[in-house]
């Protein structure tokens, strides 16, 4: 008990401190007692002040230290050294019966958080100010200007001067004096911030028949900065196009890459493709639910051991459906499309028995969440960067895999001629089995790695089917080659369609644009040549 009262008295004095110089009693009444409108005035108040002692109080009220007895009229900062009672600075064991926390709700809480980010700025640790500059760019309002200034004066850091000036002109667009108001729309034209756009937008808005800015000279010189921000935004804006389109192609190309084996290379139209797909998803589930269990140390690297179980996993399924069906109907693909369509129903089915109708969160890893700021209005998810390197060791690995081993070159013997390889000796029963695994496998994968952008559900796999189709058929049918051009180029145009007509129109577009290509080229972009296209 002796070491909890040290503690308590050592809180007591720095707090005693602090209130001497920041908080009056009657502003200590207002934000325990106040109602909303006063709090917030209060709070304006003491961020005005700006004194960084404050920070202490507002803290304790933001994280719900501050609690309150409304019978005696009295206010306690709790800590984990013990309670203090604000008024007399004293500490306080127990607590009264009728203690309860200040009453809060969004508003208080969205004021809190932007005082104490901006009373942050008077930080002696230059990160906290950076952090604090950052967040005052969309949280600040005008009772905040004599902090930035207080703040400018003493900053040394130039990036953190220069987010400090552009917070400054942001406030000072609520001048009463329209040439303060003309000097910071013209100096927010050096921004590339895209949160200045809104600002700026909002100063040329109208309200009713009356614009919000009443001066025109003003209002001329937010237009002038407003096209130099946006110029400055165009580059981000397409470059995040081409990266999402590239993103999407990925997983468009990953999505196909099974396909491209079990239909380009072996002519079997898999309607259960996307299921194959759904199976390495819930694998990757499963996984995640054992490390979460088993090993929580180390859930963090539950997705590299995902990947082997999720690849074993679908070429398991894949191959027992080759031996047990597929294999009875090829050369016949009518009756393959439909026995394969029912065994998705089957899989679809199964897997809600097992694990129910509702989607299941897969969580993404700690050095998977977050992204790289590129420019200030791009910025790169990590999930996705992971994604689009994983498509390419993907596509290397089965590159080499067909290209340089034994199975590859029996996979591409009985794919070119089956009579002929069967007469040297290649087995092409047990051939086409492990080239029907190795497309499911790598459907697994592509199922594994959409569970870290999406939702994992049972219909998840009937949403690339036939994205994964037009990836094979535009390609060219057998071309790994084509394939990836495919998948990227569907990608970064389908993305720069929605851009411009909507995600509908787009995907209606890319459909209308396949059709007439596969019918004005029906081998697709790279067609087979010499006694591939004979067979």
């Amino acid at each position: 008990m002796s070491t909890l009262r040290l503690a308590a008295a050592l809180f007591c004095a720095f707090f005693v401190s602090f209130a001497a110089h920041a908080v009056t009693s009657e502003q200590l009444e207002a934000l325990a007692f106040g109602d909303n409108d006063l709090k917030v005035q209060t709070i304006a108040a003491l961020v005005a002040a700006a004194d960084p002692e404050a920070l202490v109080l507002l803290q304790a009220m933001n994280e719900s230290r501050m609690q309150v007895s409304p019978e005696q009229k009295r206010v306690f900062i709790i800590s984990d050294a013990g309670a203090i009672d604000a008024k007399s600075k004293q500490a306080v064991d127990p607590l009264p019966d009728d203690v309860e926390e200040v009453v809060m709700n969004n508003r208080m809480r969205r004021e809190l958080a932007n005082a104490a980010a901006a009373l942050q700025l008077l930080s002696p640790d230059a990160a906290t100010r950076f952090e604090s500059a950052k967040a005052l760019q969309s949280g600040s309002n005008a009772t905040m200007l004599p902090l930035v200034e207080k703040a400018l004066a003493t900053e040394t850091e130039s990036h953190i001067k220069a987010l400090l000036v552009h917070t400054r002109s942001i406030l000072q667009l609520s001048s009463p004096d329209a040439e303060v108001r003309h000097t910071a729309a013209k100096a927010l034209s050096a921004s590339d911030d895209p949160n200045t756009k809104t600002v700026l937008l909002g100063v040329l808005a109208k309200q009713g028949d009356h614009y919000v800015e009443p001066d025109a000279k003003v209002r001329a010189q937010a237009k002038l900065s407003l096209d130099a921000v946006e110029r400055k935004l165009v580059w981000g804006e397409k470059l995040g196009q081409i990266f999402s389109g590239i993103s999407l192609g990925s997983v468009l190309l990953l999505a196909a890459l099974g396909l491209a084996i079990t239909y380009g290379l072996m002519g079997v139209i898999n309607m259960a493709h996307g299921e194959l797909i759904m199976i390495g998803a819930y694998a990757t589930y499963v996984v995640q639910g054992l490390f979460r269990t088993y090993a929580p140390e180390a859930f963090d690297w539950y997705l590299p051991a995902a990947l082997p179980v999720a690849f074993i996993t679908a070429a398991l399924v894949g191959m027992v459906m080759e031996r047990s069906v597929i294999r009875f109907l090829y050369g016949r693909p009518l009756e393959t499309l439909l026995a394969t369509w029912g065994i998705s129903l089957v899989l679809i089915q199964l897997v809600r028995t097992i694990f129910g109708a509702q989607n299941v969160a897969v969580e993404n890893p700690v050095w998977m969440s977050g992204g790289v700021q590129a420019l200030s209005n791009l910025v790169l998810p990590y999930n996705r960067i992971v994604i689009i390197a994983f498509a390419g060791a993907v596509l290397l690995g089965v590159w080499l895999l067909l290209t340089r081993t034994r199975l590859g070159l029996f996979v591409r013997g009985v794919t070119q001629n089956r009579a002929m390889a069967g007469c040297v000796g290649v087995p092409t029963a047990r051939v086409d089995t492990y080239a029907f695994g190795l497309g499911s496998g790598i459907a697994g994968l592509a199922g594994c790695a959409l569970s870290q952008i999406g939702n994992v559900g049972p219909d998840l796999g009937q949403a690339y089917i036939v994205d994964s189709f037009m990836v094979v058929v535009l390609g060219g049918v057998g071309q790994l080659a084509g394939t990836v051009y495919a998948a990227l180029g569907l990608g970064v145009v389908n993305k720069f369609l929605e851009g411009i007509s909507g995600a509908v129109l787009a995907k209606i577009a890319v459909l209308v644009f396949i059709i007439i290509f596969i019918q004005k080229r029906p081998q697709g972009l790279f067609a087979l040549k010499g006694r591939f296209a004979d067979a």
